[in-house]
């Protein structure tokens, strides 16, 4: 039987145990399952390694994020840099539309525009999380299908069937006029995650509410 305390032992060791950020100035909280992050990182990638770590252990319920990110004085630097680098970017990855646009104000990113597939509004933010010199991203884009989403509810509980993650006994979907809604428990955030991939996966979905449960055993 686990408790809030070894909880928190487990995040604090799997922030430990990432390789690719340094992540030895975040403290970590849990209460009921629910964990926060809160100190300094250099680089705003090392939030957001911190946050996805923090998600795979096994019990956590929810992550709140807090980290504050304090890039190095011989980092920082102009807004108009920062936008330039992350339109470059932008432009030479085959999974995001020219539709996307970006904003810099005080070394944060905002991005903007249509897209037919969350998945392309995913992939933008991802591919700037390693950009140096920036404090935050807010990823305004806005999912707009060109397809109608019709009866999807039997598409989207096949694909929890044919997933190694989801046990779909206990997630269902239903749909109403593009809008998915997940609910029931799932046993981690990994088969949360999966769930809300597999929704956003069918076509038409303008949106997807999540109503899953980590349910803790």
């Amino acid at each position: 039987m686990w408790n809030d305390s070894d909880l928190q032992h487990d995040v604090e060791k799997e922030l430990a145990w990432e390789p690719s950020a340094h992540l030895k100035r975040i403290n970590v909280t849990v209460k009921d399952g629910k964990v926060e992050l809160f100190g300094h990182v250099d680089h705003y990638w090392e939030k957001c390694v911190a946050e996805r770590a923090a998600c795979r252990v096994l019990h956590v319920g929810s992550v709140v994020n807090t980290i504050h990110v304090s890039v190095p004085f011989d980092q920082i630097r102009a807004d108009d840099d920062i936008a330039l680098a992350a339109m470059g970017n932008l432009e030479w990855n085959c999974a995001v539309p020219a539709t996307v646009e970006v904003q810099v104000q005080d070394a944060c990113v905002t991005l903007s525009g249509n897209v037919e597939w969350q998945y392309q509004k995913d992939e933008a933010e991802r591919a700037l999380g390693p950009l140096k010199s920036i404090t935050g991203i807010n990823n305004k884009i806005t999912v707009d299908p060109k397809s109608t989403l019709g009866e999807e509810r039997g598409h989207i509980e096949e694909a929890f069937k044919r997933s190694a993650l989801v046990d779909r006994s206990h997630i269902k979907a239903h749909v109403s006029q593009g809008i998915v809604s997940l609910r029931g428990t799932a046993r981690s955030r990994a088969e949360r995650d999966e769930a809300m991939r597999a929704a956003w996966s069918a076509p038409g979905v303008r949106n997807v509410e999540d109503h899953i449960l980590i349910q803790h055993s």
